[in-house]
């Protein structure tokens, strides 16, 4: 098989690592606009979506998750999971949540 049809057999075209990059783009835009505009309560929880939706986005795609053997995906949401954990209770200890 020749090198190109291996780079294509993950179903993905360059259009669609494109239109990735921008939504990844786009996301990154609204955590920057969390600066700048007040979200109240909803700062935090909307942070972390946006981080979980990118997380799943770079993995999944640009890292092949989502073609590759579902060990390895299992292994990495386990990581985010963990990471997720970590965090949260970090900021439960500091009294991040308490207004």
């Amino acid at each position: 098989m020749s090198e190109t049809a291996e780079h294509h057999d993950h179903g993905m075209s360059d259009a669609g690592y494109i239109k990735i990059a921008l939504i990844l783009a786009a996301i990154t835009a609204l955590e920057v606009s969390t600066y700048y505009v007040d979200f109240g309560p909803l700062f935090m929880p909307s942070l972390m979506i946006m981080m979980v939706i990118k997380f799943v986005m770079v993995v999944s795609y640009f890292m092949h998750l989502k073609f590759d053997n579902k060990m390895f995906s299992f292994l990495f949401y386990t990581g985010l999971a963990l990471a997720l954990f970590v965090y949260i209770t970090a900021l439960a200890t500091f009294k991040f949540f308490i207004a």
